[in-house]
Order: structure tokens, then C-alpha cells, then sequence
């Protein structure tokens, strides 16, 4: 069946993120041994709610504070550190080659995130204007590699899952859009990534 869409991740895809160096710059800052910052932040948020809207971003701000012992002002200095990791340095040439997409096929992003994504993202990089749709995990309480949420970023723009195709790095991810019938592309590198979903479109 003719590819009509093709969804993109964030993180990893259009978003090039390196380890999170901001943790080892505030251990050493707040003068803790590894295992006790790697004990605190293990609590901000233990069962993982922040993807599927259960956990704030206020509440993640309330909880880092209290985590590490931090000051008002030091928690702002701390979340502007983990949304800069967090939000990475954008892929250039696939952000041009997304672009480029539009009209010869829908495009959308689906994406696992938290409270605060949306603003980051949108205001280092306009996504909402690279792409017809965006699907936040932390939005809709769904998050990949669960299959409801490609069918729902399907049924956003009135597709069948069968007509999309999903570019994302975590196999897990590719795995999941595979088994309700999107073409799924493992994305290991820009130029591999571009010529798969070319061969999906002109198929």
C-alpha cells in the first residue's frame, strides 16, 4: 500500500542528545559522591509518570529541589541545564529533508516526553511548523512502543496505519509500529534514514 505519511521521532532522530552531562557538572557542584546523586535523582520521579502526563513539570521542579537540596534559583538553573541536554542539538539535514516532504506526503512527529516538551522544543526548533501533527506522549497518557499511540497519530491525520511509515532509533519503538502494520525505519544514521523512507514513498 502506498505510504501516505511518515512520522518522525524526536529525540535521537531529529534531535541529535548526548549523554547527560549535566548530572556529573551538579555532583560535582553540590559536592556528592556518585552514588548519592544517582541515589536522590533516582527519586524525582521512581515510576517513570512524567511520559504519560502523570508527573508535571512543577512537580518535577518541587521534586528535584527537594532530591538535592536545591534553592529556588538553583532549581531554574538546574531545569534550564535538563532541558538543554534534553532537547540536544537539531539534525540539520534530515530537519531539511522533513521539510521537503510536504505536500508529496503528510508528515507528523510521535514522540516519548514530559510536561515543558512542547515549549522547549518549540521554541529552540518550531516543530509544530515542520510537520502537519505532533503527538507528546506526556499529552495523550500513551506512550511508545505501546501500538496505541501510532493508531492514534494515524487516526490525527486520517490515515490507516498500513499507509504510514515511522522513523525512530529504539528498536523497541520500530517494533511496536511494525505489529499494527506501519512501515517501520530503524533510524542508524541520517543518509541511511533518507534513502529508506525515499524507497518507502516512490514504492
Amino acid at each position: 500500500m502506498t505510504v501516505r505519511a511518515v512520522f518522525f521521532d524526536i529525540g535521537g532522530v531529529l534531535e541529535r542528545v548526548g549523554p547527560p552531562l549535566w548530572t556529573e557538572a551538579w555532583r560535582a557542584r553540590l559536592g556528592l559522591s556518585r552514588s548519592q546523586f544517582d541515589a536522590a535523582v533516582s527519586g524525582v520521579d521512581p515510576e517513570g509518570m512524567a511520559e504519560t502526563g502523570g508527573f508535571s513539570e512543577a512537580e518535577m521542579r518541587e521534586s528535584y529541589g527537594k532530591a538535592l537540596r536545591l534553592s529556588p534559583p538553583e532549581v531554574d538553573e538546574l531545569m534550564a541545564d535538563v532541558w538543554n541536554w534534553y532537547c540536544g542539538e537539531l539534525d540539520e539535514q534530515l530537519v531539511t529533508y522533513v521539510r521537503r516532504l510536504r505536500p508529496r506526503v503528510r508528515t507528523g512527529i510521535v514522540s516519548n516526553s514530559a510536561d515543558g516538551a512542547r515549549r522547549e522544543e518549540t521554541r529552540r526548533y518550531a516543530f509544530p511548523e515542520l510537520v502537519d501533527d505532533i503527538v507528546y506522549s506526556h499529552e495523550v497518557g500513551l506512550a511508545k512502543p505501546s501500538p496505541a499511540i501510532y493508531a492514534l497519530a494515524c487516526e490525527r491525520l486520517a490515515i490507516k496505519p498500513t499507509e504510514a511509515a515511522l522513523v525512530d532509533d529504539v528498536p523497541a519503538n520500530v517494533d511496536g509500529a511494525a505489529r499494527i502494520g506501519l512501515h517501520a525505519v530503524l533510524h542508524e544514521s541520517t543518509a541511511a534514514t533518507i534513502r529508506a523512507v525515499d524507497a518507502l514513498i516512490e514504492h
